[in-house]
């Protein structure tokens, strides 16, 4: 097992999620206007047209059908309602564009998962990184880029968090200007990623009000967020203005989002709908059945089940 791939993730076939951002590095140039996603009305009346509610925006991560084809995964997206795919970057963009799709989490600026804003001996990187992909990120149209603390490596969260926010501080200024969105996300340290430093949502929400800024929120992963510390629901009303962005996956295992788990999909996202959560909602979980056909129906199944 490499480092950084999912422990609980039942393969070891097509893309992890380590792999994926390696492989997304590749800074092709976007042409204007290649974010085509709908929005507001006209999203919802496609969602309708699917068989959805349209209260939900709801897309998929790539590295999550990583046997599939990315213009395959587009097709069978259309079909089932979403409008996008998570965690996609520059070189994907041309077939998202194809297709009708949004890039609802933009990737390829991060050095890995372990190696963050955290440590300052990254920050030289990280800048010049981000930097470039946040042009890249605005000129294709599209809103969201996702950014990692990276590990602890003995810091305490007080060290941390100060050394996030310094690095962090030179690039939002930059975010603002071009209207992208940077999320940092929250995983978990017990279970898929050692030693990770922003596994908490108290330790994230602390970040967010010390940058004080419009362009900086949290992903919110909910199948981390369960391992690491429970009370979703009670966490996602009380903090919803510092989530940016959603993830779902069941728990334990990281498969469907189905009754076998224990989290309740349904009523967690009553609960983001009723906060008023405009943005995404992408399903992250690895089909228990990685053949074609019961990964589409896995893919349909889960929508379905988030769609309230």
């Amino acid at each position: 097992m490499t480092a950084g791939q999912d422990p609980a993730d039942p393969t070891s076939r097509g893309l992890t999620r380590r792999s994926l951002f390696q492989g997304a590095g590749g800074l092709a140039v976007a042409g204007a206007g290649l974010g085509a996603g709908l929005s507001g009305p006209a999203m919802a009346q496609e969602a309708q047209g699917a068989g959805l509610r349209g209260n939900i925006n709801h897309s998929v991560a790539r590295w999550t059908f990583g046997d599939m084809a990315l213009a395959d995964l587009c097709v069978l997206g259309t079909s089932v309602g979403l409008r996008a795919i998570d965690l996609c970057g520059p070189d994907d963009w041309p077939t998202l564009r194809e297709h009708g799709m949004d890039s609802s989490m933009c990737n390829g600026a991060e050095i890995s998962l372990e190696d963050g804003w955290a440590d300052p001996a990254n920050h030289a990187t990280l800048i010049e990184n981000y930097t470039r992909h946040i042009a890249l990120v605005a000129e294709a149209g599209y809103t969201n880029l996702i950014c990692f603390s990276g590990n602890r490596r003995g810091m305490s969260d007080e060290e941390g968090l100060a050394n996030c926010a310094e690095g962090l501080a030179h690039i939002l200024p930059l975010a603002s200007e071009a209207g992208v969105v940077l999320q940092m996300e929250l995983l978990n340290s017990r279970v898929n990623h050692p030693d990770y430093l922003c596994d908490r949502s108290a330790w994230g929400v602390a970040l967010c009000e010390r940058l004080d800024s419009e362009n900086f929120k949290l992903l919110y992963d909910i199948y981390h967020m369960q391992i690491m510390e429970g009370d979703v629901i009670r966490t996602i009303t009380e903090h919803n203005q510092w989530f940016g962005h959603y993830h779902t996956a069941g728990n334990p295992g990281r498969n469907e989002p189905d009754d076998s788990q224990e989290l309740n999909y349904p009523a967690i996202c009553r609960a983001i709908r009723d906060t008023g959560y405009q943005g995404w909602l992408a399903q992250e979980f690895v089909p228990r059945d990685p053949s074609p056909d019961a990964a589409a129906q896995s893919l349909r199944d889960a929508v379905l089940t988030c769609d309230v």
